[in-house]
C-alpha cells in the first residue's frame, strides 16, 4: 500500500511523508511509511471521525493509541506472472465515465471489496452488457510499480456461472502484462472457490497478508 501510495497514485493521496491515504472518493486504504509512534500517529490523522480506514500488513496490525480494530481478515496476495490468454472472441467494452452510475451499482449489490464513487477511475475497466444492463465487471486499482491490481471483479447474482468474471479477469490481466507489468491480486484466504478460479487463470499465492479496518476509539 506504501509503495503504491508515495509513487504511481501519488497525486491520488491525502497526508506526508509519515503517512497517506487515498483520498476518500477514490478508495478507502492507507498506510504508514513504517511501525514508528511517530508515523502510526500520522495515519491515525487521516482516519475520518465517522468512518473507518482500511490497511494492508505482512503482519497482523497494531494498532496506535486512540485507535480501535473493528475487523480484520487474513487475505491471500496473488502474482501472475505468466497469466492465461485471453479468448479472441469473447465480446465486452471498455467502461467509461458514463457507466461509474452501473459500476458503483453492481459493487454495492455484490460486495467485491470497497468501492466508492470514484473507485473506477483508478484504472481501466472492462465489461459486459445486457439489453444496457452491466452484468459483469472487472478493473485496476492499486498500481505500486511493475505491478497493477486487479480488482472490482463482479457479477450479479442473476449472471453468475456463465464464466464472465474468468473472462473478463483475462482481459485485465493481459492488458498489464502488455504494459510490461505483472498482475496481481487479493483474495479473502477462507474463500476458496475464488482462489481455485484465481489459479486457473496462471496466478499464484505469492504469500498471506493481513487486511485490517481501523476507527477512532
Amino acid at each position: 500500500m506504501w509503495s503504491t501510495l508515495s509513487t504511481r497514485q501519488r497525486a491520488l493521496a491525502l497526508g506526508d511523508e509519515r503517512a497517506l491515504r487515498f483520498e476518500p472518493r477514490y478508495n478507502v486504504f492507507g498506510a504508514a511509511a513504517d511501525g514508528s509512534p511517530e508515523n502510526l500517529a500520522a495515519l491515525a490523522e487521516l482516519i475520518p471521525a465517522d468512518g473507518t480506514l482500511w490497511v494492508v500488513e505482512a503482519e497482523p496490525f497494531t494498532p496506535p493509541p486512540g485507535v480501535v480494530v473493528r475487523k480484520a481478515a487474513v487475505c491471500a496476495q496473488m502474482v501472475a506472472e505468466r497469466p492465461r490468454p485471453g479468448d479472441p472472441d469473447f465480446a465486452f467494452e471498455d467502461l467509461t465515465e458514463a457507466d461509474a452510475p452501473q459500476m458503483l451499482a453492481l459493487a454495492t449489490l455484490t460486495e467485491p471489496g470497497p468501492f466508492l464513487e470514484a473507485t473506477h477511475r483508478l484504472g481501466a475497466f472492462v465489461g459486459i452488457k445486457q439489453d444496457g444492463r452491466l452484468v459483469a465487471m472487472a478493473g485496476e486499482r492499486m498500481r505500486p510499480d511493475g505491478f497493477t491490481e486487479v480488482s472490482g471483479v463482479c457479477t450479479p447474482p442473476d449472471h453468475r456461472g456463465r464464466g464472465y468474471a474468468g473472462r473478463l479477469m483475462r482481459v485485465a490481466a493481459g492488458r498489464i502484462t502488455a504494459r510490461g507489468e505483472t498482475p496481481f491480486l487479493h483474495s479473502y484466504a477462507s474463500n476458496l472457490g475464488a482462489i481455485s478460479l484465481y489459479e486457473s487463470l496462471g496466478f499464484v499465492i505469492r504469500r498471506e497478508v493481513t487486511a485490517t479496518v481501523l476507527a477512532k476509539a
